[in-house]
């Protein structure tokens, strides 16, 4: 479908919802949020929402009451949102300045601080996906990217997702996804480097914002909001493990604190520490088997056939990381022209120190070093800092609210191996006379087990300039414009590793990036907008916003949005909206470049813009476009019971991903174009060998459904019960496969998985929270849907089948045919049960997926070495099972 074809069939989805203003509404918790455990009584008709037995909604008014400065200033007291989050005054997906969440002209949720700890998890994208449909994980990234975590949202990939923080463009990291899956070439935010108990709330914006916020607003918009109050202390200390296997203990010890700054200003603290031991999904390793064990046909050229009795769980490669980490927050205010001028601004650094196992190797492989064979291990350290200062204010500028802001991000990473081992260096091939292709630069005959492999530095610097008006047209209609301005700087560096580490095929489990890959990048990027609301009647709500930006290496792009509601009653309103997006691909994107080194293969990522990815038929990349539409209802049926439908399309022109794979001979000219030699065991069978690059390779269109529904019962002396449900209904289809420069399809069944059946087709989160006098009691009940892969057949596939279709091609190692496997649905339960012990104490004990539920395992002929037992691409089903815990919270 063309462009313009997209548009009006988005235009007609639009108009067929029409569209609606909101229903300001008290009572129960939202579909993804529960009762916060602070009050803030909202006055309404003159009645305390406090006050009232049963609660009451009111028509959303067509324009809220001028306030006496519409930007608020900083306040001495920070006014947390009312115990509805449906009721919370959002900033997210609207210029209005007091816009509540169920009022929004797009779908807006806010999620609270209350939720998110009930959650059970320690970090915040765990903490998301418990708790929200559209937001989900992969099982288990490969390689370095296991060590880093971002989140995907309604199908699409984490580049998609827009962070912001405190309503500032959050930056991401620096470490790449180098490996095929669903995640590839991303450098999504990484939420997990923000103290979660600097989180006040998050307000998620399910809908396509790249007219508002500027590119990767095309699935969404998450929006963390901050603590900012200038009292009280909350001390809370957590852990747990991993029940029925007894490993991943967890920890997690953390505080915040507000203070005063003179009579009108506040600063805010906060810290953390977590860490995390390994989790390893036990498997037994096919090569650590007699060899009358494997199947027909079988590869078992990497088998142990040595005396020594080696374990055959030693392969831990299917599993979740050890992590520690350190996490500080702050946030600061101060009125420095009573409410004319004030400053403000917050920051945050986190320190990690992450280690991955790679897969076991045999102990032929480097005896000299490890007669009992070793595990590799990748491993990071990472320091993550960002920094905003900004002044804002009203009435400086005659009647118009400002704001002027400055943000510097950065994600800097350090990649390393240990437990590893050059074999190349090793090997009687291996030279010390320069020029020799199997040159060593430290020499032959021994190897390091530990080394720098590289390092990343992903830099932004965001500054922003804007401005808003609130007035009436002709005294007649009100209106509230907003424009503004933002420059943004992004750098990217690679620097190589250690010699050692790439040179003769690189150290085991992860080969470093030379000089060839290294190099420092950097673009400027401008951008205008301007947004007008307009409030043509009393029910019905108008928002149009506009967007220009230009990218010095990618050119330019002009994006459009049109939202609108109308509220037929207090208890119905509808809301529509069509929108243009842009993404414009990163720097790492567009410039990193790998090898990969397995057991007895090698993986080479080719930098888009190279001479080796150019002779596989690469071109420079362009940026994506989208078109999106939704509609909804917004529905109370009786007081109190809350519904939200929405429906949406997501058409994604020119998406980046993964292409271009070639195996065999190919792919090692490839890799040696690189300027990178292969060595040893992955030249014995260049049929386990690959190269690939990125490109725009397709074209998709993602459907789907969001409901989320709320109630509160009252039962008096006898507590209240707040009951939810989110429903996320999603499919992504491949619409245009495209073609390489020898006409092939550049996607394979497999690629074309990662991008549209890797996604669970559904989630559903019911939740139910008891509150009773000093006891609460959480059960959330989740569904995950079905996820389907194209798995490559792997060692123990029979290499004596050929590939339908053809007489030569076998199905082991194949990059055309694939075997189909799906991940069924799985029901997950989770409790939590707390007691406020004293006024300032509560413990909280809980059971994430109690029933220790698992995804389904794959059949061994697509099982890696056996020891990779589930499909680890997939988003739905967490592969770590039960989970206990306990929690202390303190507060003063």
């Amino acid at each position: 479908m063309t462009l313009r074809r997209s548009l009006i069939a988005a235009t007609i989805l639009a108009i067929q919802f029409d569209v609606a203003a909101a229903v300001a509404q008290t009572a129960p918790t939202s579909g993804t949020s529960t009762t916060s455990h602070r009050h803030a009584a909202k006055a309404k008709k003159g009645v305390s929402a406090s006050t009232r037995s049963t609660p009451k909604s009111a028509v959303a008014p067509a324009v809220a009451a001028p306030a006496a400065r519409v930007l608020p200033a900083v306040e001495p007291v920070y006014h947390a949102p009312p115990s509805d989050p449906g009721e919370a005054v959002i900033v997210t997906g609207t210029r209005d300045s007091n816009r509540h969440a169920r009022q929004s002209t797009a779908p807006v949720s806010v999620v609270t601080a209350a939720t998110l700890t009930r959650s059970g998890q320690m970090n915040l994208s765990d903490a998301l996906t418990k708790t929200y449909a559209s937001i989900n994980v992969v099982a288990m990234a490969a390689d370095s990217a296991a060590l880093t975590q971002s989140i995907q949202m309604r199908g699409l990939g984490p580049n998609e997702v827009l962070v912001l923080v405190d309503g500032k463009r959050r930056h991401s990291t620096a470490n790449i996804v180098a490996d095929s899956g669903p995640q590839f070439g991303s450098t999504g935010a990484d939420l997990n480097t923000l103290p979660s108990n600097m989180i006040d709330h998050i307000e998620v914006l399910e809908d396509g914002a790249a007219a508002q916020y500027g590119s990767d607003a095309i699935a969404g918009v998450v929006n963390i909001i901050t603590k900012k109050q200038d009292h009280g202390y909350n001390l809370s200390a957590t852990t747990g493990a991993n029940a029925y296997s007894g490993q991943a203990w967890q920890y997690q010890v953390n505080g915040d604190a507000g203070f005063k700054w003179g009579d009108n200003g506040f600063l805010h603290i906060s810290g953390q520490v977590y860490h995390t031991d390994f989790f390893v999904a036990p498997s037994t390793d096919h090569r650590l088997l007699p060899l009358s064990a494997a199947p027909e046909g079988a590869y078992t050229g990497a088998n142990y056939t040595g005396p020594l009795n080696v374990p055959t769980d030693s392969n831990h490669i299917m599993g979740r990381p050890e992590e520690t980490r350190e996490n500080f927050g702050m946030d600061w205010g101060k009125d420095i022209i009573g409410d004319r001028l004030q400053f403000y601004g917050n920051l945050t650094y986190a320190h990690r120190h992450g280690e991955a196992y790679e897969n076991y190797r045999i102990p032929t492989r480097a005896p000299s070093l490890y007669p009992s064979g070793f595990s590799p291990r990748e491993t990071n350290e990472e320091n993550d800092y960002a920094v905003t200062v900004g002044l804002k204010g009203s009435r400086l500028f005659g009647d118009w609210d400002w704001d002027a802001s400055s943000t510097y991000g950065a994600d800097g990473t350090k990649i390393g191996n240990k437990n590893t081992a050059n074999t190349g260096m090793l090997a009687s091939t291996c030279s010390t006379t320069p020029g020799n292709p199997y040159y060593s630069t430290d020499g032959c005959g021994w190897s390091p087990t530990s080394t720098l492999a590289e390092t990343y530095r992903m830099a932004q610097w965001t500054n922003n300039l804007d401005f808003r008006h609130h007035f009436n047209i002709g005294n007649v209609v009100p209106m509230t414009l907003a424009f503004g301005g933002e420059h943004r700087m992004e750098t990217y560096q690679i620097q190589a590793g250690n010699p050692n580490s790439y040179e003769l095929g690189g150290t085991q489990g992860y080969a470093g990036l030379g000089p060839q890959s290294a190099g420092n990048w950097n673009r400027n990027i401008f951008a205008a907008y301007i947004d007008g609301d307009f409030h043509l009647t009393k029910h019905w709500d108008l928002d149009f916003a506009g967007r220009f930006e230009h990218y010095t290496d990618v050119g330019n792009t002009q994006n459009g949005k049109i939202s609108t509601r109308y509220d037929f009653s207090r208890r119905v309103a509808i809301r529509g909206t069509i929108s243009t997006g842009f993404r414009a691909p990163t720097l790492a994107e567009q410039h990193y470049s790998a090898m990969n080194v397995g057991p007895s293969s090698a993986a080479g990522m080719l930098a888009v813009d190279s001479a080796a990815a150019r002779a596989l038929g690469a071109k420079p990349l362009q940026p994506e476009q989208s078109v999106s539409a939704s509609g909804g209802i917004v529905l109370e049926p009786v007081d109190g019971f809350h519904v939200e439908a929405d429906v949406y399309q997501i058409n994604l022109r020119n998406r980046i991903v993964g292409g271009g794979t070639v195996n065999g001979p190919l792919a090692v000219q490839a890799i040696e174009a690189m300027g990178y030699t292969l060595a040893g065991p992955a030249l014995d069978d260049t049929s386990q060998d690959s190269a690939y690059y990125l490109t725009n390779g397709a074209s998709t269109r993602t459907q789907g459904l969001d409901i989320k529904a709320d109630y509160r019962f009252h039962l008096h002396q006898y507590g209240n019960l707040d009951l939810s449900m989110a429903l996320d209904l999603n499919r992504t289809r491949l619409h245009h496969n495209g073609l390489d420069s020898q006409g092939n399809p550049i996607l394979n069944a497999q690629n074309v998985g990662y991008i549209t059946t890797a996604y669970p087709r559904s989630k559903i989160i019911l939740n139910a929270y008891y509150k009773v006098g000093k006891l609460d009691v959480n059960v959330r009940q989740t569904r995950y849907g079905q996820t389907t892969d194209m798995m490559q057949y792997q060692d123990w596939s029979n290499s004596n089948i050929m590939c339908p279709g053809s007489t030569t091609e076998s199905i082991q190692y194949s990059n055309s045919c694939f075997k189909q496997f799906k991940n069924t649905p799985r029901w997950l339960t989770d409790i939590e049960v707390g007691y406020q012990v004293t006024d300032r104490l509560h413990f909280a004990v809980g059971a994430n997926n109690i029933f220790n539920v698992r995804p389904r395992r794959v059949s061994q002929d697509v099982n890696s070495y056996g020891a990779q037992i589930y499909d680890q691409f997939s988003l739905q089903v967490p592969i770590t099972g039960a989970y206990y815990y306990g929690r202390l919270n303190a507060t003063f």
